[in-house]
């Protein structure tokens, strides 16, 4: 007798991805500089610990909302006792005016139109179960975040297609590469409901151009379809070219077009917060947001996390300095691993925004084949002592690309990270060559054997 049901015994959680698999063999030996010098040093996990001082400093001058308390006064009570899924009205408000500020108040939002989630990987499932039923499709370009096969697949039923996209214009999207994926679809019978993209990229590093979010809110628009903007890592961008927010794009569009754009946000990555769990959906329209309201009451953000970052994000000082110092001190991250990468040959996609880089690998492949690719990522992390994400992982069309993440780690950390990766491409070469050396050799013994014989043994 059957005793659980299929989703239990359900494969399609994109667990056995070595996406995840790098992070159960970084769990079994972690680098720590004093108790496991040569343990394996974390690269594929996209957090950012580098301003968590300037938080830190916050809360030190601020104690009263940390400390459940309100003017000197405890609230301990009216915080512990439950609270409506709508979410506490001076936390949406002090979380739309962050968003603002981040887009640089080029676009504003509306508190009412925010649906409160358990974070980014909350707020895209609930926006799946609202827009699309089990057996239809979303297209997202590729490389694309291997959580996505979770977080949209799962427990929603939804397939994904990709939209294919290649390291010959930096992985851009393209209008023929958006049709080939919808036609795709149709060759399988399935109902497109929407495209899902991450702006800036994850895993690319990298902002879409006005040229694409013309193509894809135009396409949107032709196909009558919907369009999420995966929007966590817009206070990352350090450089030029600057961030430009879908919302940007619909404020002008037609009320009908603007429905059908929204955008997932989370804390998790400008703030680096992902243990407080605080992500949101912003969309226009009512019928979506009163939906994902009623769904969110499977995954709440705390009242005390609320009333703690209502306090934080409603002080401006602190989020203007927060948000410029956080650029800086992440382009100079940045830096760091791509020079130090370029000194081994090995150099990245160019990037502006993010907590990692997609780095270029393909010269240290044995074959240009995805086999090869899972050679060489076994070889990071076992001989290496490194876990980066393989490009196979995040779906990419091109073997010998990888994520590597630099925002995680201490700059000591990031240093000997690069130090090993260094020796590692050295010996590598020096192998390669020694093999060519000698396979040259035999080559050349082989002629001189060959030439030597009598024209009657020819």
């Amino acid at each position: 007798m059957k005793l659980l049901s299929r989703k239990a015994g359900c494969d399609s959680h994109g667990q056995d991805s070595s996406y995840f698999l790098g992070w159960q063999e970084y769990e079994k030996n972690p680098y720590d500089q004093v108790r496991n010098p040569t343990g394996i040093i974390q690269m594929g996990l996209a957090e950012n610990q580098l301003s968590f001082d300037l938080i830190e400093s916050w809360l030190e001058k601020n104690p009263e909302p940390a400390g459940f308390k309100s003017h000197g006064e405890l609230i301990f009570r009216e915080l512990a006792l439950f609270q409506d899924y709508n979410g506490l009205p001076a936390f949406k408000n002090a979380l739309a005016d962050f968003m603002s500020e981040i887009r640089g108040n080029k676009v504003s939002f509306d508190p009412n139109n925010l649906v409160l989630t358990a974070g980014a990987t909350s707020a895209n499932e609930t926006l799946v179960f609202c827009i699309a039923d089990p057996g239809e499709a979303f297209l997202l370009p590729t490389p694309y975040y291997p959580g996505f096969d979770r977080d949209l697949r799962w427990r929603t039923g939804v397939e994904i297609i990709p939209i294919h996209c290649t390291s010959s214009n930096g992985f851009r999207i393209t209008e023929t590469a958006l049709e080939e994926a919808y036609e795709a679809a149709q060759k399988r019978n399935l109902k497109v409901k929407g495209v899902l993209i991450t702006n800036p990229s994850n895993p690319l590093g990298t902002t879409l151009t006005q040229i694409e979010l013309d193509l894809l809110v135009g396409f949107i628009s032709d196909k009558q379809i919907h369009l999420i903007s995966d929007e966590i890592y817009s206070g990352t961008v350090f450089s030029q070219p600057s961030f430009v927010s879908v919302m940007e794009m619909v404020d002008s569009a037609d009320a009908e077009l603007s429905k059908r754009v929204h955008i997932v946000y989370s804390l998790s990555k400008d703030l680096g917060l992902p243990g407080f769990r605080v992500g949101a959906i912003y969309s226009n329209d009512e019928v979506v947001v009163a939906a994902a309201t009623k769904m969110s009451s499977f995954g709440l953000v705390s009242s005390h996390t609320q009333y703690l970052l209502a306090a934080m994000l409603a002080d401006r000082n602190f989020t203007g300095h927060y948000i410029s110092e956080n650029r800086k001190r992440l382009k100079q991250r940045q830096e760091m691993l791509k020079s130090g990468l370029g000194r081994t040959g090995i150099r990245c996609l160019e990037s502006n925004a993010g907590l990692f880089c997609w780095v270029d690998m393909r010269n240290l492949l044995a074959s240009k084949t995805f086999e090869a690719e899972m050679e060489l990522w076994k070889k990071i992390v076992y001989e290496v002592g490194l876990n980066v994400s393989p490009g196979s992982s995040c779906h990419c069309a091109e073997p010998g690309w990888f994520r590597v993440c630099f925002a995680n780690v201490s700059e000591e950390t990031l240093g000997l990270a690069v130090e090993r990766i260094t020796s590692f491409v050295e010996s590598t070469t020096r192998r390669s060559v020694n093999n060519s050396r000698r396979r040259s050799l035999r080559r050349w013994v082989s002629r001189l054997s060959f030439d030597g014989r009598e024209p009657d043994d020819r």
